[in-house]
């Protein structure tokens, strides 16, 4: 007899490649920042990333919404997936995204673009408080005051229009000078 799927919300690389020539995918990002005793935003975190075809980029937290996950609990996951279970964000009782950003596969219909799929993100500013280890495909995390992460050279180093995000995300924050 047949076992039930451990975990009925992921796609095979197959059904995941089907699904993405034939919808929009959900992510959520998160831009990771550290904040001083009174609650001001001090440094961001990036992550430093080799992509499949050996580049090196940065990014953000970033990842998808499985099918049953609450936006909640797949922001909870990505951080910890992408910066170790020792980061210790701190999520709010119902996080609100400061933007949502939409990737194209196509470059110049939006700021963002994959060249894999159309996908919708919803993307939150997150506190960690703790240590911060990348895993999975991230090399390292780095951290940029406010001012360091809204420069033209960060920007050049984003992958996919992320350094927008990271300037809406300063923005939203009332850092972007």
């Amino acid at each position: 007899m047949p076992q039930p799927d451990a975990n009925p919300g992921w796609l095979t690389e197959i059904e995941l490649a089907e699904a993405r020539r034939r919808l929009p995918m959900l992510y959520v990002e998160a831009v990771p920042v550290r904040t001083d005793g009174a609650g001001q935003v001090t440094s961001l975190g990036v992550l430093l990333r080799s992509t499949p075809l050996g580049e090196i980029t940065r990014t953000v937290v970033s990842g998808r919404v499985r099918y049953g996950e609450t936006i909640r609990d797949a922001l909870f996951r990505h951080i910890e997936n992408d910066l170790g279970p020792m980061a210790f964000p701190l999520l709010p009782p119902s996080p609100d995204p400061f933007t949502v950003a939409e990737y194209f596969p196509i470059p110049g219909v939006s700021a963002y673009s994959d060249d894999r799929q159309h996908a919708v993100s919803l993307a939150f500013v997150v506190p960690v408080t703790g240590t911060c280890e990348p895993r999975q495909d991230a090399l390292e995390v780095t951290w940029f005051t406010p001012e360091e992460a809204a420069s033209d050279a960060v920007w050049a180093e984003m992958e996919g229009g992320r350094g927008t995000l990271i300037r809406q995300a300063l923005a939203h924050l009332g850092l972007l000078r």
